[in-house]
């Protein structure tokens, strides 16, 4: 379902949405309409229903059409949803799980100037009040994905910087709130229809009820849902890497140079076959993280695996591809270009590489200590 109403609705205006740096009412209405906005939110409150593998299934279907789509969806489902239904109250469910599935797109908002990969160095403050009924927020997040549409905020705000990391805070913010101003989209070089900005909060006054989960414990529930929503990256990477594959293979069968199809030529061939078979094991390890997720497994490491190596595999997939496809491929009446540009942040957000290694340097390392 999710293949065909990407492949009839977002796919002929991939490019136009692309251009204008914006994604278009109609298809943010068909997300929900289609129930992919709350895959995994309970039918009780208005979801899908469905698990966690199949929401993977989803955002990498829509990756191979469009990938500025699927971060919206991806952080949506991975990050908000799951977070509200892990460790919102019965009244934070109740408040937000309809509107989340049915209407109300959300942003997760984290990073700030001074803390992209070290996130616990967060600024933004939020003071109780005297009669502990509310908190003031107060601060800048930077980087924000989907602040542009979001009607509500998951956000980190640190209630005692005295404590550092333990003083970080989970907030479920409505976005019409006063004291909050949407800055700017961020003019990128890929997800270009995806909105990136700045958030600014001065004074926003935010329930004692909204805080999600217990005060303190903001950092614990981050990490968790972050370890989640990199399997999430690494289902989009696939699907970025299939996209290229879907617009390069039929050119490479059509196109003729000295009376054979290119594909035909034992050069070509080896190079398609490497790239199917890293693509494939970029798919396994993604899966395989999912299966270990919805089993109870420890699957923090092959989390990271996979969102490493999916990331390199885009990146590589759309860079042949590209070459492939010769000067065609070079312009902007192919996909790929636009594959290439996308994929790129796949190596940047929820982690980088670097964090990746090191993350999974550590695990390896307390496998083989006796």
């Amino acid at each position: 379902m999710a293949r065909q109403w990407a492949n009839e609705t977002i796919r002929p205006i991939v490019r136009e949405m692309d251009e204008e740096e914006k994604v278009r009412q109609n298809v943010l209405d068909g997300l929900f309409e289609c129930g992919l906005m709350g895959m995994e939110i309970p039918e009780e409150f208005g979801g899908s229903g469905l698990n966690f593998t199949s929401a993977c299934l989803v955002v990498e279907e829509l990756s191979r059409i469009d990938p500025s789509v699927s971060i919206m969806v991806d952080i949506h489902n991975t990050l908000t949803n799951n977070a509200v239904q892990f460790w919102g109250s019965p009244s934070l469910q109740q408040k937000w799980l309809p509107r989340l599935a049915s209407d109300t797109i959300s942003s997760f908002a984290l990073s700030e100037a001074g803390s992209g990969s070290d996130a616990f160095a967060m600024k933004t403050s939020a003071e109780l009040s005297p009669d502990g009924s509310y908190f003031t927020l107060n601060g800048t997040k930077l980087w924000i994905s989907n602040a542009r549409e979001a009607g509500v905020f998951l956000l980190f705000a640190n209630t005692d910087l005295s404590k550092g990391y333990k003083g970080i805070t989970a907030f479920m913010i409505d976005a019409q709130t006063p004291g909050i101003t949407i800055g700017p989209p961020e003019k990128k070089l890929g997800l270009r229809a995806s909105s990136t900005c700045p958030v600014i909060l001065e004074n926003v006054k935010v329930e004692r009820d909204d805080v999600l989960g217990e005060v303190g414990l903001g950092y614990k529930y981050c990490i968790n849902i972050l370890n989640e929503g990199r399997i999430g990256i690494a289902a989009q990477q696939v699907g970025i890497a299939k996209g290229c594959m879907d617009a390069a293979m039929p050119y490479l069968e059509e196109r003729k140079q000295f009376g054979t199809s290119i594909g035909d030529f034992q050069g070509m061939q080896h190079q398609y076959a490497q790239i199917a078979t890293e693509i494939r094991a970029a798919e396994l390890l993604t899966y395989d993280s999912c299966r270990r997720k919805e089993m109870g497994l420890p699957f923090i490491k092959e989390a990271s695996m996979a969102k490493l190596y999916a990331s390199q595999v885009a990146e590589r997939t759309a860079s042949k591809c590209i070459e492939w496809l010769g000067g065609l491929g070079f312009t902007r009446e192919m996909p790929v270009e636009k594959f290439y540009r996308d994929c790129k942040v796949g190596s940047i957000y929820e982690g980088t590489s670097n964090i990746q290694l090191q993350t999974i340097a550590k695990l390896v390392k307390k496998e083989y200590e006796y």
